[in-house]
This record gives structure tokens, C-alpha cells and sequence, in this order.
């Protein structure tokens, strides 16, 4: 599910990046609200709308939605200064940062290996980033801003184990809603060809499609194992990258992603080792 849902993520954020070449992001993210919720809003009615108003942790399910909401939108407006592959290289940070907060956000222990993997992890980042007056640009801090915002959200989705897809997505599409509204007020609306309204369409719909599997990857496996499967936006962003806008990533950015996807595959490796030794300590001996 995590796998098919990056994939998803990865040809969403293509088109995503080719349509902010007429769109705004504000309009761009109510755009995918509306489709979102004109699927998502049947499933709701056939079960009545009592169940999210007795959903547990309203306030937690608000904060995942604003979450949700802002590192769509910064990974957008990213988009617009920095090429596919750079952007994402920026959000392969993401998983170390889940890494990170885990101890006190999960209540998941976190050994000294993981730390160490988490320290070079973060190096990695600094070398895709190379740090110069150049470098720090906006659309920089939007994606480190953004892949930050995400670490946050799987956090979140992660405590909200028990709640159904349904209302998860519901409480992200009505939070991205409330936001394009207030971004197409400030800036404006663009009217989309017939072309154009498809193609919007299209991203709702793959929008929608990659949150639900990567909702339920989070639901049937902690986020410390099925989070590394981000790595593969990587690979979509340079092929996606290269083919559609013919971007060739630098030496550097290419380093740093490849730094942070050993790093991030040896927490996957260490945190495996360790279920497989608590599920020998927990199963009783045999003769």
C-alpha cells in the first residue's frame, strides 16, 4: 500500500507541478478538495454523519487535517522555484524526522544505532541542501518546511489508528477546502479549459487515492516500518523529472538522496531485527 501510494504521490505531484505553470496553488488545492470530497462524501452519507461527530480525539483529527493541508500546499508552492527531484530528495527527510519524534510522540524506543542513523540522515540533507546564498532559497524552506509538516501528519495518522479512512480523509479535504477557499478569495481564479478541468480532476482523484493507501499502510504497520517505503519517490522524481520537464538533478542533490535512503533503509533494517526478536521473546518456548 505505501509502495502503490508514492507512486500515486509521485504522478499526482508531476501533473500537480505542470498545472502551477497556469494555476495557483490555492486554487489548485480546492480544485482536489472538491474532487476529493465528491467521492469521499457518498461513503460518509451511507453511513450517516453521526459517526464523525462521535469520533475520538477531535482535536487531534483537526491538527492532522491542518498538517495535511500544509505541507500539500508548501510542497506545491516548492514546486514552483525547484525541480521535481530536488523537491522530493527534500521530503526523503521526512521518514527521519518520524524517526526522530518517535520517542516522544509514539512512545517507540529509539536506540543509539537509530539515532546514529538519524545524525547521518540529517548530513544528507544538509548536502542535497549545500547551504549557500544561493541555495536557501524560498522554495528550499518550503520543502524542508513541508517535509517537516509530513513527518508530523504520519505521526498523527499513526495515533489515529482506529479511526476509518472515511474520516480521516474527510477531516484532510475539508481542512485543504477551507484553505483554497480562503487562497482563491486573496488571489484569484483562473477558468479552466475543458483540457484543464480534466487534468484537475485527475489530480483530485490521485491525490484522494495515494492518501487512502498510504493511510492504511499506516494503519496495518507502524509508521517506522512502512515509512522508509517513501525512499521510492526518489526514483519517480527523477524519471518523472527528466521525462516530462527535462531536469537533470546536480552531483550534490543526487549524494545527499542517496546519504539519506541509506540511512533511512538501515532504521528499516534495524527496526525489522528488532520485531522479529520481541515476537521470539513473546512466543512461548517449545521442547
Amino acid at each position: 500500500m505505501m509502495l502503490l501510494g508514492f507512486f500515486l504521490f509521485a504522478a499526482n505531484d508531476t501533473l500537480g507541478k505542470w498545472l502551477l505553470g497556469t494555476f495557483t496553488v490555492g486554487q489548485i488545492m480546492l480544485v482536489r478538495a472538491v474532487v476529493g470530497l465528491s467521492i469521499i462524501l457518498p461513503l460518509l452519507l451511507r453511513g450517516g454523519v453521526t459517526p464523525i461527530r462521535s469520533q475520538p480525539r477531535p482535536w487531534l483529527q483537526l491538527l492532522r487535517g491542518i498538517l495535511s493541508t500544509l505541507e500539500a500546499s508548501l510542497f506545491f508552492w516548492a514546486l514552483s522555484f525547484l525541480p521535481l527531484a530536488s523537491v522530493m530528495t527534500y521530503y526523503l527527510a521526512g521518514p527521519i524526522y518520524v524517526t526522530a519524534l518517535s520517542p516522544w510522540l509514539l512512545g517507540e524506543h529509539v536506540g543509539w544505532r537509530r539515532w546514529s542513523a538519524v545524525g547521518v540522515g540529517f548530513l544528507g540533507v544538509v548536502l542535497a541542501l549545500s547551504p549557500s546564498a544561493e541555495s536557501l532559497s524560498l522554495g528550499a524552506f518550503c520543502a524542508l518546511a513541508g517535509s517537516f509538516s509530513y513527518a508530523c501528519f504520519m505521526v498523527a495518522t499513526r495515533k489515529l489508528a482506529g479511526t476509518s479512512n472515511a474520516v480521516l480523509m474527510s477531516w484532510q479535504l475539508m481542512m485543504a477546502l477551507a484553505f483554497g477557499i480562503v487562497m482563491v478569495a486573496w488571489q484569484g481564479w483562473t477558468p479552466p479549459g475543458r483540457l484543464d478541468a480534466l487534468l484537475l480532476a485527475i489530480l483530485g482523484i490521485g491525490s484522494l487515492a495515494g492518501n487512502l493507501c498510504v493511510n492504511l499502510a499506516l494503519k496495518l504497520a507502524p509508521a517506522s516500518v512502512v515509512v522508509p517505503y517513501q525512499y521510492t519517490l526518489i526514483v519517480w522524481g527523477i524519471l518523472f523529472g527528466y521525462l516530462v520537464f527535462g531536469e537533470i538533478s546536480d552531483l550534490k542533490t543526487m549524494a545527499g538522496a542517496a546519504i539519506i535512503v541509506g540511512a533511512g533503509l538501515f532504521i528499516f533494517l534495524r527496526e525489522q531485527q528488532l520485531q522479529r526478536q520481541k515476537r521470539r521473546e513473546a512466543s512461548p518456548e517449545t521442547p
